[in-house]
């Protein structure tokens, strides 16, 4: 809840429609922030640098309010051992309540801390073992068969081997040239799972003007959703893709939850994939547009075989999971100069739209490993603007490799998963191995302000009269 309380009271009140429109330093006050999660934690492995255990603690700071503290924590614990077999695992997470402003959902929700450390944990593992970063996380990525933190075999579209492999023989060039570089890989689940039960749902409408209206319920909110929605049904039917108009309004009862968790691909997709074939059976049969004016060809697709923590016999935790591997090079001066991203996504269904979700990711994944933080004094920021908090400008940006690699999810719209969170999961982790590599310190805390890196930027420069000691 940021601005919906308020809103409605005024509403039920006034007898009026209200909006509330927040300014800046509203917003930076008012709506949910990233949760901080403190973790303790220990990896162990054998000479060989094949995992053997991880016992880990996590404590996330929730706010002043509940929100989804308790899914932010319970997606870090599950996703605790990243893209990893690990024989023997022990978590446990915690969210509390603080006197902070409220934690919410944010890209990554809770498996971007995890990543950092648990990716950390095995850098240092492979210096113990004297094994090069790629080849230790070669050796312990999950495959068909193997089982994930929560006990989830891997069945079906596990690409974190491939991801490794398209990075290899670039990671091999700057060790051999003696460049200073981190690696990390991440993992991340699409669909809510855990024993929810979800729905996609659309409506394909037969216009008279010859125009046939796509129906969603999931938000278009900049990622693209529309468009390849389009695109399935433009596929599956045979029609122009110029045939569709693409609409979210409430013509339809449609509803299918949060637009959150990298789901309305895997969801929305399948609902429209679904509809588009009864359009296309009716076009076989010698229907034409003209003739289907007025006809609604609908789809409900549920998912309800997840199963909840602690459930008795086989565990899926989610329906699907994207894999990555990403680098981080820094120049002679220690500032980031190139990241690369190979990504699985299980089907790139328009390739320049996933592309671009990893290149955003990036940028949001490099901010908040060098430059991003919202410091508090009894409860309060004492930031209230973009620069101060540290987002990142464009020409911030370093050089961007993006790799796609298509390990095709069965349960998937031809093949599609989901790309939307799983972009900035490992991009912190890799980005402390490469200044772990360029000055010899391992960085505990983010953002990692007094790395070279984040001093070569401008932004995240606090000017604020409170102790240090006294944030929080």
């Amino acid at each position: 809840m940021s601005v919906q309380g308020q809103t409605a009271l005024l509403a039920w009140i006034t007898k009026r429609p209200v909006k509330i429109t927040l300014s800046r330093k509203e917003s930076i006050r008012l709506h949910p922030k990233r949760h901080p999660i403190t973790t303790e934690l220990a990896v162990g492995c054998d000479a060989e640098g094949r995992l053997t255990a991880v016992h880990a603690r996590l404590v996330g700071d929730s706010g002043a309010y509940a929100s989804v503290g308790m899914k932010v924590l319970e997606r870090a614990a599950g996703h605790m051992c990243g893209p990893y077999k690990v024989p023997h695992v022990d978590v446990e997470a915690r969210a509390a309540y603080t006197n902070n402003p409220p934690c919410g959902a944010m890209r990554g929700f809770g498996v971007v801390q995890s990543a950092f450390a648990l990716e950390g944990a095995i850098d240092q593992l492979a210096a113990l073992c004297g094994l090069d970063r790629w080849e230790i996380r070669w050796r312990n990525a999950v495959d068909i068969g193997d089982v994930l933190t929560t006990g989830q075999p891997v069945e079906k579209s596990c690409g974190i081997k491939e991801s490794l492999l398209a990075v290899k023989d670039e990671w091999q060039g700057w060790m051999a040239a003696g460049r200073k570089a981190g690696i990390a890989c991440g993992l991340k689940n699409s669909g809510l799972g855990n024993g929810f039960v979800e729905w996609g749902k659309g409506r394909l409408v037969v216009e008279a003007d010859g125009t046939v209206s796509l129906y969603n319920a999931f938000t278009e909110m900049g990622q693209g959703l529309l468009t390849i929605l389009t695109q399935f049904a433009a596929e599956v039917t045979g029609l122009p893709s110029s045939v569709f108009r693409p609409k979210v309004d409430a013509t339809f009862a449609l509803g299918c939850g949060q637009t959150t968790g990298s789901r309305a691909t895997l969801f929305a997709g399948n609902a429209i994939t679904s509809a588009a074939r009864k359009l296309r059976a009716a076009l076989d049969a010698g229907g034409t547009l003209q003739s289907l004016a007025g006809q609604v060809y609908a789809a409900d697709v549920v998912v309800e075989d997840t199963t909840p923590l602690g459930a008795p016999g086989k565990v899926k935790t989610h329906t699907s999971y994207g894999y990555a591997t990403q680098m981080a090079l820094l120049d002679e001066n220690g500032r980031v100069e190139k990241l690369v991203a190979a990504h699985d996504v299980g089907r790139a269904v328009n390739p320049a739209l996933c592309a671009a979700q990893i290149e955003g990711a990036l940028h949001m994944g490099l901010g908040y490993a060098l430059t991003e933080e919202l410091p508090c004094v009894d409860g309060m920021p004492i930031v209230t603007s973009l620069y101060q908090i540290g987002a990142l400008r464009a020409k911030d940006m370093p050089e961007v490799s993006v790799h796609l690699i298509e390990a095709a999810e069965p349960e998937g719209p031809f093949g599609a998963k989901g790309v939307g969170e799983l972009g900035l999961v490992p991009t912190a982790a890799a980005v402390a191995g490469a200044l772990e590599a360029f000055d010899g310190l391992r960085r505990y805390v983010l953002p990692m302000k007094d790395s070279p890196a984040a001093k070569a930027y401008s932004v995240g420069r606090i000017r604020t009269k409170a102790p240090k000691e006294t944030w929080r």
